[in-house]
């Protein structure tokens, strides 16, 4: 079964921070000035990047379009590769993510896209070093590019193009600490490409108004905006205890999962709800278990979930919902990347099936 999935509601504000916000906003405009004047340095890479991000703290859909793309891309001759800091891992060194690990070993997020397109997917702190690693290991022949996990505000690491995400709820939003912005709406005019959810045409109309009002030249703002449909297939749960369910997950927006499950046309009994990227303990699975036997009822998580799940799930059954973004008129949005990629690069002279 395939169900869109909802847009979730924004976060609740956090109101007695705000006194904090201008300490954060002059942070910010401190770091600015930095990347401006060249104080900050900015290193490139010899392969062009192009960086996912968004404005927000927590999960925004980036992992879901970083998959949708390295595919898109790779069917096209392109080849990619993606660097990620790997958020939840142990170890500080740069590495190659090796699809038979752990979450431990490489975060869940980079072992999730690893698994799920084939690409080589490497984590570091600095994404510079987890890039310099990748080019020494890639065949100069192809025309490649590096996909930079959540790099909207890693500006340490020249990007040739950014996208960035932006839901309804960020126009809610305000700057931490007390709501959930990382920068402000005006950073969203550094971005090339601007991706939001497919459906909100009320949405699309306001933004494009908002960015030819705030665009950085009498043009305004000139690129593209993609739109983006979100689908979770959901397994058949064949199993005496296949009605109802119990649903799980450690992820940033729980409700859209538990509203996706729903919009698929299963009945929750109960809804267990842990921490984004939650290390599961044996305590979490007899939580789990003694859920499972109260509701008489299968387990349903997260494909994120079950990479951190698996390696001490032992006996522990449970059902997999795996979320996957769509682009609309994806060849078109996919053509513009290379095109732009093409001028903007010294890709070698075999061109991309576009």
């Amino acid at each position: 079964m395939s169900a869109p999935v909802p847009t979730a509601s924004h976060f609740a504000s956090r109101a007695w921070l705000a006194p904090l916000v201008p300490l954060y906003r002059l942070g910010l405009a401190l770091r600015e000035r930095g990347f401006a004047s060249g104080r900050k340095p900015v290193w490139a890479l010899e392969r062009p990047v192009v960086s996912i991000g968004n404005l927000s703290t927590g999960g925004a859909g980036k992992t879901p379009l970083i998959i949708a793309l390295a595919k898109a891309l790779t069917a096209r001759g392109v080849y990619v590769d993606v660097l990620s800091r790997g958020y939840g891992r142990k170890s500080s060194t740069p590495l190659r993510v090796q699809p038979a690990g752990t979450a431990e070993d490489f975060g869940d997020e980079p072992l999730l896209i690893a698994r799920e397109t084939s690409v080589p997917v490497y984590v570091a702190a600095d994404r510079h070093e987890a890039g310099v690693m990748a080019e020494s290991e890639a065949a100069p022949e192809k025309p490649a590019v590096h996909l930079l996990d959540d790099g909207f505000q890693h500006r340490r690491l020249y990007r040739d193009i950014d996208i960035l995400l932006l839901h309804r709820r960020d126009w809610n939003d305000r700057l931490l600490p007390a709501g959930n912005l990382r920068e402000e709406m005006s950073a969203a005019l550094r971005a090339d490409v601007i991706a939001i959810p497919g459906g909100d045409a009320e949405f699309e109309t306001e933004l494009r108004t908002w960015l030819n009002k705030h665009g950085l030249n009498k043009r305004g703002w000139q690129g593209p905006i993609w739109k983006l449909r979100r689908r979770m297939d959901v397994p058949r749960i064949e199993s005496r205890m296949a009605d109802p369910v119990v649903a799980f997950c450690g992820i940033a927006h729980p409700e859209q999962f538990f509203a996706g499950l729903e919009a698929a046309g299963l009945h929750l009994a109960e809804r267990i709800v842990f921490r984004d990227h939650h290390r599961y303990t044996p305590r979490d699975l007899d939580r789990l278990r003694a859920a499972q036997q109260r509701a008489h009822a299968a387990l349903i998580t997260t494909a994120k979930d079950a990479i951190r799940l698996q390696p001490i799930a032992g006996d522990l059954s449970f059902q997999i919902a795996d979320l996957r973004t769509e682009i609309e008129d994806e060849a078109e949005a996919v053509g513009w990347l290379i095109n732009r990629l093409r001028e903007g690069s010294n890709w070698p002279k075999i061109e991309p099936r576009v």
